[in-house]
């Protein structure tokens, strides 16, 4: 498995139109298109998750581009030295290297306030967010297999991915130890394929239990369903930092930390009226 394609799709001088970019903004309107029809179903003008998205889009991709500059580069070739060398290189996004958790801090903050700002409900539009993001997620990973990026360690898979020795992190670009017929694990692919069934799960539960959801359910149930598998998945990166010794790194902290306080609170927001009820 390689990519068909180069990476960029066409050059204009200094301007470069990549497919990573083409390929997230494909993503990025879908996730879009679901939740302005979630809100839509929920008595809200669609075109709100519209304005929306203009607000949090920026702050998003600062957060993703930050969280990869100080927390993922240092696993990196380069390393966070080259981004202190050419600082011009971080705002350079397009070029690969951004970070969802990053994202989910900016991003959350940015919707909060608009929410707050246009006297929106919080929890019907983290609903929204929640149902699409998978969906974008499925999508937008693709932009890695263009980039080979997001491998794992070596396979014998049929389905293993080639990478070109130009994209190989260390240990793998010492090509007398790792050469060219290498083929690695596709993290991108299982990656995109979790969040693809995690889409068409939340939008099951979403209208078979629809009477029966608290606002704020589907939310919580992404923040279940993304955390554990990017948590197993995390276990065969080679782009991670690691804390020393361990095969764990910051994401596992914030994978399993997510996951559990989702599930309480999800558990609670549904156990407790049956309590209250039996009293």
């Amino acid at each position: 498995m390689h990519p068909p394609v180069d990476p960029i799709l066409f050059q204009l001088g200094p301007l470069s139109v990549r497919w990573y970019g083409i390929i997230m903004v494909l993503g990025i309107f879908a996730a879009a298109s679901v939740a302005g029809r979630y809100v839509e179903r929920k008595g809200f003008p669609n075109d709100s998750i519209w304005d929306m998205l203009v607000v949090i889009l920026i702050p998003a991709l600062i957060g993703a581009r930050l969280y990869y500059v100080f927390i993922q580069s240092p696993r990196t070739e380069g390393g966070f030295g080259y981004f202190v060398e050419n600082p011009w290189a971080i705002v350079q996004i397009w070029t690969g290297g951004i970070h969802i958790f990053g994202a989910f801090i900016f991003g959350g903050i940015a919707i909060w306030l608009y929410t707050r700002w246009r006297k929106l409900p919080l929890l019907v539009y983290l609903d929204a967010v929640g149902l699409g993001l998978p969906l974008g997620q499925a999508i937008g990973r693709l932009a890695n297999f263009i980039n080979q990026e997001l491998y794992g360690p070596p396979t014998t898979l049929p389905w293993g991915l080639r990478i070109d020795p130009e994209h190989r992190i260390a240990p793998y670009n010492q090509m007398d130890l790792y050469p060219e017929s290498i083929r690695f694990q596709p993290l991108f692919l299982y990656e995109s394929l979790w969040n693809l069934f995690g889409f068409a799960l939340i939008f099951w539960i979403s209208r078979r239990f629809e009477d029966r959801l608290l606002p704020g359910d589907l939310f919580l149930l992404y923040l279940i369903w993304y955390p554990m598998g990017r948590f197993a998945l995390e276990f065969l990166r080679t782009d991670s930092w690691f804390f020393a010794g361990t095969p764990i790194n910051t994401v596992h902290l914030l994978s399993f930390a997510a996951v559990t306080i989702s599930a309480l609170i999800l558990v609670w927001r549904h156990w407790r009226p049956r309590q209250t009820a039996t009293a």
